[in-house]
């Protein structure tokens, strides 16, 4: 189970990084909902860039997450999920600390059962198409925030937070 040890706020981490105006400290919009059975989680990321197609997604989940956050620019669809419980289960299974995707889930009950945490902006029940299409490692932007492949997420109650190095 990927679980973050050290706690972490990140209203504390807000407080600590509220007059940074580089650009290494970043707070996404409040309009992700909560999925997944880890309330809290961060790591170090990991990026892909998909439309409508999880087939990138399921791929890089079912590979060892060490601990990893894998952000996904799914164009902020609201037509097609791309997580659901089995991505969910591999993911957990192979030590991934949270997934965050700019798009829609499904499976409530299997995401919510398992040691992962996900953030996404809605919950549908249509599966994606299948069709090899997206890109990965490479700057997104979700809700208009860019995130950077190695950047630092951490995600709480509160919100999800995005920098440049480790924080804690």
């Amino acid at each position: 189970m990927a679980v973050f040890s050290t706690p972490f706020s990140t209203c504390d981490l807000c407080d600590e990084h509220k007059s940074d105006g580089s650009g290494r400290f970043r707070v996404v919009p409040p309009v992700f909902q909560a999925y997944g059975g880890v309330p809290a989680f961060a790591g170090p990321v990991v990026t892909l860039k998909v439309f409508e197609d999880n087939t990138l997604v399921k791929e890089v989940l079912d590979t060892p997450g060490e601990g990893r956050v894998l952000v996904v620019d799914g164009g902020g669809s609201l037509r097609r999920a791309l997580v659901g419980g089995n991505i969910a289960k591999a993911a957990a299974r192979n030590g991934w600390a949270g997934v965050v995707v700019d798009g829609c889930v499904r499976d409530i009950a299997e995401l919510n059962a398992e040691a992962i945490g996900i953030r996404a902006l809605a919950l549908i029940p249509l599966p994606t198409e299948k069709r090899n299409e997206g890109q990965r490692n490479l700057p997104v932007q979700i809700q208009g925030v860019w995130v950077q492949p190695g950047d630092w997420l951490y995600a709480d109650a509160d919100g999800i937070v995005i920098s440049h190095q480790a924080l804690i």
